[in-house]
């Protein structure tokens, strides 16, 4: 034991335990606990009752309730439509699935300016898509639905797109020798396996979704009380000079972000503890 032990640390490819955790945490701590701590010490220069009033003011309230129900709206959306295009990409052959599948990381590699643009000309009144709708899309807080909606697929894709290709087959073929319908199949055998991806792509589609501000700034309209999203906001008050309460908007979205997404991580981590893994 004491062997394979020195053995494998003398060949080790990784440095050290010691080392390999202390450039991790030093790379952490600069990339994201020191600009989050700054973000946290300028808005302590406030008084609580200005931090109260700037986060609470109902311009930024209507910037919250736009920006985490559009949000949650498009990962849930994904979720359901990212395990379609992931399933049909993995189970089926058909003409040009090479191309299909690189268009799902259309949106990782488009800027998020020329998404915006490109979905505000589609979908405007007299874009090739918005002039067959009766309701309007662009200049509209569906409008940001549909932004978030874009740029989250790929999240929910190529999450679920590997744990399908794993997936055993013998599974599915035995429950159908037991007498299982394939809605039985998929419910019982398939989702409980994939629900962990599944989730893991829903957070993440999420969590890309709150900080979204390229796509989304050319199509909402980014009317105050209407189509405002917070991000947005946040840069307005930059513009003018408001760093703090820029940092204060700020810090409630990484609060809120944060509480949301440990939720749903807990909630993964049940469902993994419910597969025996």
């Amino acid at each position: 034991m004491f062997f394979s032990r020195t053995l494998l640390r003398r060949h080790s490819v990784l440095p050290g335990f010691d080392l390999a955790l202390g450039f991790a945490l030093l790379y952490l701590s600069l990339v994201v606990l020191v600009p989050l701590s700054a973000v946290f010490l300028k808005t302590f220069t406030l008084t609580w009752a200005s931090f109260w009033d700037t986060v609470t003011s109902p311009r930024v309230m209507a910037s919250y309730r736009l920006t985490f129900g559009a949000s949650l709206a498009a990962a849930l959306i994904n979720a359901v439509f990212g395990l379609l295009v992931a399933w049909v990409l993995v189970r089926y052959r058909f003409p040009f699935k090479r191309i299909v599948d690189a268009l799902v990381d259309l949106p990782f590699a488009l800027p998020t300016a020329v998404a915006g643009i490109a979905l505000t000309s589609l979908y405007a009144a007299n874009g090739w898509i918005g002039q067959w709708l009766p309701f309007k899309v662009a200049f509209k807080p569906l409008g940001v639905f549909v932004a978030l909606t874009f740029i989250g697929l790929p999240f929910v894709v190529r999450t679920v797109q590997p744990v399908l290709e794993d997936l055993q087959k013998e599974l599915e073929e035995a429950a159908a020798t037991l007498g299982a319908s394939r809605g039985q199949t998929f419910v019982h055998v398939i989702l409980p396996t994939i629900t962990p991806a599944l989730l893991t792509g829903f957070a993440l589609a999420f969590a890309r979704a709150l900080g979204e501000y390229g796509s989304v700034i050319f199509i909402a309209g980014n009317m105050p009380m209407v189509s405002e999203i917070t991000p947005l906001l946040i840069i307005t008050k930059l513009e003018q000079y408001d760093y703090a309460g820029a940092t204060a908007i700020a810090v409630v979205m990484l609060l809120i972000a944060f509480t949301l997404l440990l939720v749903i991580n807990l909630i993964q981590a049940w469902a993994r503890k419910r597969q025996g893994r």
